[in-house]
């Protein structure tokens, strides 16, 4: 394994643990530290004290003391990998009980002083500088060891001993650039290990004798093998491998970093094949030379699966069919030939055993296994990442795979254009055609008995109303496709979970969760939600669904249009029912007007409205012209709030309502038989005080009309409202006056009445204050003293 490899190996492990570690934790207490890649010489002296798991990997820190990390009795996690510490003295931990994990790998440690009362799960000093195994006698008390991790340059049997009665789970084993001078071949025989991982050094051909197999382990692991023999010379790494058939135990064997020959590496196929290996992988391969075609004997073999990964070679003039051939005719249940640049496979001569097949990431094309009737037990097959184009040829292939229950062609070029060819297996469960370019047409042509089924990331538009019938369908995923709307559930009877995000879905229906009742998962956030009145039935549906089942919510489900609402989480959209149903607003506006009308016609009824809204607006016009005339102007001259002009058939009503109730308030009123000076004309009198009075007010009555000096007092307050341009006049109708009876040289009467408003003698007493005090306040002004 070099060096890049293991370490992106080992973070992902690192990775992995915490995170299942950061889960397991659910007291608040825990806490996760990570100070890694920070250029730190020392561990931080600002650790709290309750921290949990310490990460200061990829630094620079040269030593540890007790004293960094003292306080931290509660540690449980300590990565030290990637630093440049030298000498390790395992006593600084003493005060640290709860201790599990502790990472030390990539340092440049050379030393190690033990102490008896750590007890570790977890100990890695694998890639260190260490001559001989770091294995100190106070290991032997670590009996919840779990995984260790070594490395060294010399292996002598006896470093062994103190951990031989332990069980331990994994031990990987890092061997140094100079290992090989100095070999004990028996120097495993006592580690007792179900897991063994040993990385060779890359520096020079493989030249060792190690006896793997003489470990207790079930699997075992071997990176960084350079293997390229001469015609005579002496195979070690063959010899390793020969020696595998003394461990019955072994069933698991992971070769990683080979270098070697074609030749050589199909005689390491074959000698695996005999030996009671159960599950071979092969990853991260480069083959030189040319390939002599061999018989490969497959009798006598326990091997289950065959996995190879990765394999580069710069071979390209020799027969592939005879690699293909020997890989189709392997009488093992599972296949796996990833990233090989792998054009085509052969479909095997007779009935094949195979079960799992995965071809994915290579250079095949939608013409494998072409007219292939033996592969009948096959129940997943895995072509994803390779050349296909035409589903149909795929949907051709499957017809004689009567097993097959999985199909994964995704990432591929896949589109069908209703070509008529929709003779799936029958037997066809799971299928993913994920990452193609597929249009709405695919759902024309889908397998009946589909269960899962994955159409994610290709061109989909629609889901078509005649879909084939897919009453078996209880997953589908359409997330990134340029759907519009949530599908309904009438051709899916039992879809249980439904994925339909990062689509254009911008006004879902609300019928889909009333028509899919045995829906259990819906993920349908991150789509341009509209946020109107269609949407508003679909955010009700979705807030009574609990959000177990609503995956997303509410983070993932907000508004996009209109730009007002834009972010808006779908739960804070509300809008009232009235701004959204015509019919009801309609009908609400009606009701409302006729309870208007209603109401409006009881006041004028019962309540005589019209006339108080009368006298209301003649109130706020007059204290409107009060406000806006100006005093000095309005006090010119006057001595007389009203000057009174009436019929004598009406004096009776003036002199017991009218005088009465002004002059009781201080207001001056002129009366001609009180007021006219002796000696002067009718006609001078009226004119003088006409001009010497506030306002003339005019009491209007059948008797006025027939009364010959009231039209002259008419006529000349009419001429001095057009001649000063003021508001002179207040006319009050004491009895209705019919048109009729006005005489027709009383024009000046009718324009006034009809261009003026009037005060009307109301006959119900409940009235008349409010008409006394409107008149008080039309003629109320303060009058100077001196023109009295």
């Amino acid at each position: 394994m070099t060096k890049a490899n293991s370490s992106i190996f080992r973070f992902a492990i690192i990775f992995m643990l915490i995170l299942e570690i950061r889960i397991q934790l659910s007291e608040e207490s825990e806490l996760l530290v990570d100070r890694s890649k920070m250029d730190l010489t020392h561990v931080p002296k600002d650790l709290s004290l309750k921290t949990t798991i310490l990460d200061v990997s990829q630094n620079s820190i040269s030593e540890l003391q007790a004293s960094d990390i003292l306080s931290l009795s509660k540690l449980r996690i300590l990565i030290l990998s990637y630093n440049r510490i030298q000498y390790l003295d395992i006593s600084v931990f003493k005060f640290n009980q709860e201790l599990e994990y502790l990472d030390l790998s990539h340092n440049n440690l050379s030393k190690i002083s033990c102490h008896p009362t750590v007890n570790l799960k977890h100990l890695d000093l694998s890639f260190n500088g260490f001559e001989v195994l770091p294995i100190c006698k106070e290991f032997g008390n670590m009996s919840q060891l779990d995984f260790l991790g070594l490395s060294a340059t010399l292996l002598q049997k006896s470093s062994v001993l103190p951990i031989a009665h332990l069980n331990i789970n994994k031990v990987l084993l890092v061997l140094g650039e100079h290992y090989g001078q100095k070999e004990d071949p028996e120097s495993l025989q006592d580690l007792n290990t179900k897991s063994l991982h040993i990385v060779f050094p890359t520096r020079k051909e493989f030249d060792f004798v190690l006896d793997v197999a003489a470990s207790t382990a079930v699997s075992l692991e071997l990176s960084n093998i350079k293997y390229v023999p001469d015609d005579n010379e002496y195979s070690y790494f063959i010899n390793v491998l020969l020696k595998l058939q003394k461990n019955p135990r072994l069933l698991n064997l992971t070769l990683n970093n080979i270098e070697t020959t074609w030749n050589s590496f199909i005689k390491i196929l074959q000698l695996v094949w005999h030996t009671t290996i159960e599950y071979f992988s092969i990853s991260n391969v480069k083959l030189t030379g040319e390939l002599d075609h061999e018989y490969f004997n497959y009798s006598g073999t326990s091997l289950k699966a065959l996995s190879i990964h990765q394999v580069f070679s710069d071979a390209f003039r020799f027969q592939q069919g005879y690699v293909y051939n020997i890989f189709s005719n392997m009488k093992i249940q599972n296949l796996t030939v990833t990233g090989t640049r792998m054009l085509h496979m052969l479909c095997p001569l007779h009935i094949s055993p195979l079960v799992y097949l995965n071809f994915s990431n290579n250079l095949l094309t939608d013409v494998v296994f072409k007219n292939c009737t033996s592969l009948t037990a096959l129940k997943t097959l895995i072509l994803q990442m390779n050349q296909l184009k035409e589903l149909a040829n795929i949907i051709y292939m499957t017809k004689d795979m009567k097993s097959l229950q999985q199909l994964d062609i995704s990432q591929n070029s896949l589109r069908y254009e209703n070509e008529g060819n929709c003779f799936w297996t029958k037997s066809l469960l799971i299928l993913n055609m994920s990452s193609n370019i597929l249009t709405d047409s695919v759902f024309r042509c889908l397998p009946p008995s589909v269960a899962v089924l994955d159409l994610h990331n290709n061109r989909i538009v629609s889901i078509p109303k005649d879909v084939t019938s897919l009453e078996a369908l209880e997953e589908l995923n359409v997330a990134f496709n340029h759907l519009t709307d949530l599908p309904g559930c009438g051709t899916f009877s039992r879809l249980s979970v439904l994925i339909i995000d990062y689509n254009l879905v911008s006004h879902p229906s609300a019928d889909f969760l009333y028509s899919c009742q045995k829906i259990r998962s819906i993920k349908a956030g991150n789509n341009p939600f509209q946020c109107s009145c269609e949407i508003r039935e679909f955010i009700k549906s979705i807030s009574q669904i609990s959000s177990e089942m609503v995956k997303g919510w509410p983070e993932s489900y907000k508004c996009a249009y209109p730009e007002s609402y834009k972010g808006t989480p779908l739960q804070d959209f509300h809008i009232s029912q009235l701004s959204c149903n015509t019919t009801l607003l309609i009908i609400t506006i009606g009701v409302t007007v006729l309870v208007l009308v209603v109401t409006v016609t009881f006041l004028c009824i019962c309540l005589d409205l019209p006339w108080y809204l009368r006298m209301i607006c003649q109130w706020t016009q007059t204290r409107y012209r009060a406000r806006n005339t100006p005093l000095e102007e309005l006090q010119r001259n006057l001595q007389f709030h009203a000057f009174i002009s009436y019929s004598g058939h009406d004096s009776a009503w003036v002199k017991s309502e009218l005088l009465p109730n002004l002059e009781k308030e201080d207001i001056r009123i002129c009366l001609h038989e009180r007021n006219f000076v002796p000696g002067k004309s009718i006609v001078e009198n009226i004119i003088n005080f006409i001009e010497k009075s506030y306002k003339t007010i005019f009491v209007l009555s059948p008797n006025f009309v027939q009364s010959e000096w009231c039209h002259y007092e008419l006529y000349f307050a009419h001429h001095k409202l057009f001649q000063d341009a003021s508001d002179n006049l207040i006319l009050i109708l004491l009895e209705p006056i019919p048109q009729y009876s006005i005489p027709s040289n009383y024009h000046k009467l009718k324009t006034l009445m009809a261009q003026r408003t009037f005060l009307e003698w109301p006959k119900e007493k409940n009235k008349h204050g409010l008409f006394w005090a409107n008149l008080r306040a039309t003629i109320n002004i303060k009058l100077i003293e001196q023109n009295k």
